[in-house]
């Protein structure tokens, strides 16, 4: 049972972290590239690239940490 729950933990940390690195990326690209534009009517491209950015580098750092919480805790 301890070893389902690490593996499921771990796998979420991994998860947490490539999303935010998607995120990070794509807001990045949003930002260079929708200057102007309207995103799917929820405002300028640009601006939700900055959240996208902002949001991407939180989660990619969360993921991190989880990743290393578990490694040193030793419950994954």
């Amino acid at each position: 049972m301890k070893a389902d729950s690490g593996i499921f933990l771990g796998g979420l940390a991994l998860l947490i972290y490539l999303s935010g690195g998607i995120a990070t990326f794509g807001g990045l690209s949003m930002i260079f590239f929708m200057k102007g534009s309207d995103f799917f009517g929820w405002g300028d491209g640009r601006s939700l690239g900055y959240l996208f950015v902002s949001v991407g580098l939180i989660l990619s750092i969360f993921g991190v940490l989880v990743m290393r919480i578990l490694r040193n805790r030793s419950l994954a």
